[in-house]
């Protein structure tokens, strides 16, 4: 008998389609999950980023982690189902050890958040918008 495992799937679906399209698609990869045997624990959903290098000519992304426990089987059909799926750019299933839990932690307790430059850029914008007033 196999054993369900903590594990997080980090997709990058394409930045450029409208938002209905991009929430069917998230919808598709969480109902894949679940269908396959998984249960889903948490979905992170950043939003739209730059990449850092063009993937499939696209250089905008919509980038989701999503937390799931499964059996170790169950990932081999998540991963074929996803794999010709022509909306996700790219898709990555780790598992998530207890050593790499207890990093987070400590990453996330002595961090500080800093956001992604697009943020940066667009508060710095909004704080000259607002000093010109």
């Amino acid at each position: 008998m196999e054993t369900n495992k903590l594990y997080e799937c980090t997709v990058i679906i394409d930045g450029g389609l409208q938002d209905e399209a991009i929430t069917a698609a998230m919808e598709l990869v969480q109902r894949v999950i679940t269908e396959k045997g998984g249960s889903i624990s948490s979905v992170l959903e950043i939003g739209r980023r730059k990449t850092a290098y063009p993937i499939k000519k696209k250089t905008i992304g919509y980038y989701a982690h999503i937390e799931f426990t499964g059996a170790t089987g169950v990932i081999a059909e998540i991963e074929k189902v996803l794999r010709y799926e022509e909306d996700l750019l790219r898709y990555l299933i780790i598992q998530l050890t207890s050593a790499l839990l207890e990093m987070r932690k400590r990453v996330e307790k002595y961090s500080v958040v800093i956001g992604s430059p697009e943020d940066n850029a667009a508060l710095e914008a909004a704080a000259s918008e607002a000093a010109a007033k």
